[in-house]
């Protein structure tokens, strides 16, 4: 099985359980139709055409449209001709097609689920002044989960590779991924025997998302038993971080735990959700990966050590000059 097929397998899959999960945490939303939303005139009883006017749901959930009024009236998505635009110029409004109620009359309700994000105007085509707007947010869950929308019970969560010899641990953080926002996946191997932390290992990393190899790290090493990645996604959509040919490297662990080193079943899995950030367009944090960070704290270690070194070899010079004043030779008087 090749990962492009893993790959649009998960895709698939997702799609499908996502939007159940989407469902089970739907709301209802009423909206009512007041009585006197039949007259367009200034002072009528109602307020507003439609009760509120402006809602905000979120994808998956339900509006129910009750009529209390005492005419018939209709929910119909597109624009309607305003409060004085259809007496000037017979505008009666514009539907878009999107959804329509028919004509309901009093006391009854027409009901829609909303499965898409975005802002939906709409209109009664037989009262074109009554006008109000939904604006429908993407759903984001609030807890950790795979890329088919299941919960992690237990976070971090981990998995055994296949030759049932090492224990990944994983998590990220923040724990519920958004585009453009840095993204820290960490995780730590230990013995699944002993589970005894294995301190030193080789193996090989990559991010994927859309059939798309996004990030690839071969032959990387952990230290002190775990290591980590960041990444920032551009794109919405499920991913899978793949840690595959585990190795040993070096000293193990502390009780000298041999790994063999054919590694073609020591291997994990991991997959989550990326959603669209609604709060941030555009990329402005930076990845650090580990080997940068060691890079830095050398660097920084490097000042350390040789500017004070340099500080004092000037200063030790110094001090001996200052010590030893430099010698001239004695004037002798000589007679006249």
């Amino acid at each position: 099985m090749n990962e492009k097929f893993i790959a649009f397998f998960i895709v698939t899959i997702s799609v499908m359980f996502v939007g159940t999960a989407q469902n089970s945490f739907a709301e209802d939303f009423v909206v009512s139709i007041p009585y006197g939303a039949f007259n367009p005139e200034l002072n009528t009883p109602a307020e507003v055409w439609y009760d509120p006017p402006e809602l905000s749901i979120t994808v998956g959930d339900t509006v129910t449209w009750t009529n209390d009024d005492r005419e018939g009236h209709t929910v119909t998505s597109g624009y309607g001709a305003g409060r004085f635009d259809w007496m000037d110029t017979k505008n009666l409004g514009e539907a878009d097609g999107l959804f329509d109620s028919l004509r309901f009359m009093p006391g009854e309700s027409w009901s829609y689920t909303f499965e898409k994000e975005g802002s939906y105007n709409y209109f009664c085509v037989i009262h074109p002044w009554m006008e109000a707007i939904i604006f429908v947010d993407p759903y984001i869950p609030d807890f950790p989960h795979d890329a088919t929308g299941k919960k992690y019970e237990s976070f971090p969560t981990f998995l055994i590779t296949p030759d049932r010899s090492v224990e990944i641990n994983f998590s990220w953080e923040p724990q519920v991924i958004k585009t453009h926002e840095k993204v820290n996946f960490i995780y730590r191997f230990y013995d699944a025997v002993y589970d005894q932390l294995l301190r030193k290992l080789e193996y090989d990393i990559a991010i994927l998302q859309n059939n798309e190899i996004l990030y690839k790290d071969e032959k990387a090493v952990s230290g002190a038993g775990g290591d980590y990645r960041q990444w920032i996604f551009e794109e919405p959509g499920p991913i899978i971080v793949k840690i595959s040919n585990i190795k040993p490297y070096g000293q193990v662990a502390e009780s000298q735990i041999n790994l063999s080193y054919d590694a073609t079943a020591r291997l994990g899995d991991f997959t989550a959700m990326v959603y669209d950030n609604p709060e941030k367009r555009v990329t402005t944090d930076k990845i650090v990966q580990p080997r940068e960070t060691l890079q830095f704290y050398y660097e920084i270690a490097v000042a350390i050590i040789v500017v004070p070194a340099i500080m004092l070899a000037v200063l030790i010079l110094y001090m001996k000059t200052k010590k030893n004043p430099p010698s001239y030779p004695e004037r002798k008087a000589s007679p006249v």
